[in-house]
C-alpha cells in the first residue's frame, strides 16, 4: 500500500505540473518545450544526485548489517536438562531502517528465508527483490513513455523534431523578410546597389508609372523631361548618379526632390527599373541631351566630387 500512494503521488505531481506550464495560455509552444526540456535536465541530475546518495548509503547499510548480525540474538535464560546447562537464546527480529526499507535490504539473520530452493556446484541464489527506489524510476519512465505517446502521437498537441525545424525555419524566414525590409531604408546614393530582381523592379516600375510617367513617358521615352533609354545622360547614368538625381532632384530644371514622398528604398528600387529601361528604342524617343555616359563604371569607385562647386 505505501509503494502504491508513493507512486500516485509521483503521477499526481508528474500531471500537476504538466498543468501548470499548460495553464499560461500567453507561453508560445516552442517557450512551452523549452521550459519542459529545462525542467526535464534538472530532474536529471537531481536524481543523478539520489541515486549517487542511494549507492553511498547502499554500502553504508551493509556495513553496518554485518557488524550487528553477530548481535542479532541475545540469551534469555538458561535450561537444566539431565543435569547439563544449555543455553537458549530467542532471536531478536531487528527494526528495520529508512535505508534498508528504501534499498529493500534484509539482514542477514533472515537470509535462509530468501534463499530458492536450488543451488550449483554449493552456489545458492537469493530471491532479494528490486529496491523501490529503482521501481519507482522505472514506473516513472513508464509513465513518461504514455505522456509522450499521447502528446506527440496520438492527439498531436507537441510538434516532432522535422515539425520544429520547419517552423522554426518559417520565423526565421519571417524574421529575415523584416530585417530585410528595414535595412532597405538604410540605402544612400553612396550605398546603392543596381538589382535585377523581378520584385524589385515591379515595385520600382509601379513608383515609375504613378510619378515620373509625366514627365518621362510611359517607356522612358521622354516627353518634358529627358529619354531615359539612351546612352546619354545629363546628371550620370550610374546607378548612385540615377539615385542621388531622384533624391534631391534638379530644381532649376523642373525636376522636384523626391526625397520626403519616396522612402530610400522606393528610391533604389526605380533607379534599377530605370536602368532596366536601357537600350529598349521605345517608339517617338526624344533625342540624346546631356554627356554620353553608359552607367557601367559601377558604384565601387568612390563618386568624384566637382572641383568647380564652391
Amino acid at each position: 500500500m505505501k509503494k502504491l500512494g508513493s507512486t500516485i503521488l509521483f503521477i499526481t505531481i508528474f500531471f500537476g505540473a504538466g498543468s501548470a506550464f499548460g495553464g499560461e495560455t500567453k507561453m508560445t509552444h516552442t517557450e512551452l518545450m523549452n521550459y519542459i526540456g529545462v525542467g526535464a535536465i534538472i530532474l536529471t541530475l537531481v536524481l543523478i544526485l539520489i541515486v549517487c546518495l542511494v549507492l553511498l548509503n547502499t554500502f553504508k547499510v551493509m556495513a553496518a548489517i554485518l557488524l550487528k548480525d553477530s548481535e542479532a540474538t541475545k540469551p534469555v535464560g538458561e535450561e537444566v536438562n539431565a543435569g547439563e546447562v544449555v543455553n537458549t537464546t530467542v532471536p531478536v527480529k531487528e527494526k528495520r531502517t529508512f535505508w534498508q526499507k528504501l534499498l529493500s535490504l534484509r539482514p542477514l539473520s533472515e537470509e535462509k528465508d530468501l534463499e530458492i530452493a536450488h543451488e550449483f556446484d554449493g552456489i545458492k541464489e537469493l530471491d532479494n527483490p528490486t529496491p523501490g527506489w529503482f521501481m519507482y524510476l522505472f514506473y516513472g519512465t513508464i509513465i513518461f513513455a504514455v505522456v509522450y505517446l499521447l502528446n506527440f502521437h496520438v492527439f498531436k498537441i507537441g510538434k516532432l523534431q522535422d515539425e520544429e525545424y520547419a517552423v522554426e525555419m518559417e520565423k526565421a524566414e519571417a524574421a529575415k523578410a523584416v530585417f530585410l525590409a528595414k535595412s532597405a531604408n538604410l540605402v544612400d546614393e553612396n550605398t546603392v546597389k543596381i538589382s535585377t530582381e523581378a520584385s524589385v523592379l515591379s515595385s520600382g516600375a509601379a513608383i515609375y508609372v504613378k510619378n515620373c510617367v509625366a514627365c518621362h513617358g510611359d517607356k522612358g521615352q521622354g516627353t518634358v523631361g529627358p529619354n531615359l533609354t539612351d546612352d546619354y545622360w545629363l546628371h550620370g547614368g550610374t546607378i548612385k548618379n540615377i539615385f542621388k538625381t531622384i533624391k534631391y532632384g534638379v530644381p532649376e530644371k523642373g525636376m522636384i526632390s523626391w526625397e520626403k514622398q519616396l522612402t530610400p528604398k522606393e528610391i533604389a528600387d526605380v533607379a534599377s527599373y530605370i536602368k532596366s529601361l536601357r537600350g529598349t528604342n521605345p517608339p517617338g524617343a526624344k533625342e540624346a541631351q546631356g554627356v554620353h555616359d553608359t552607367g557601367e563604371e559601377e558604384e565601387e569607385a568612390p563618386v568624384a566630387q566637382d572641383s568647380t562647386a564652391s
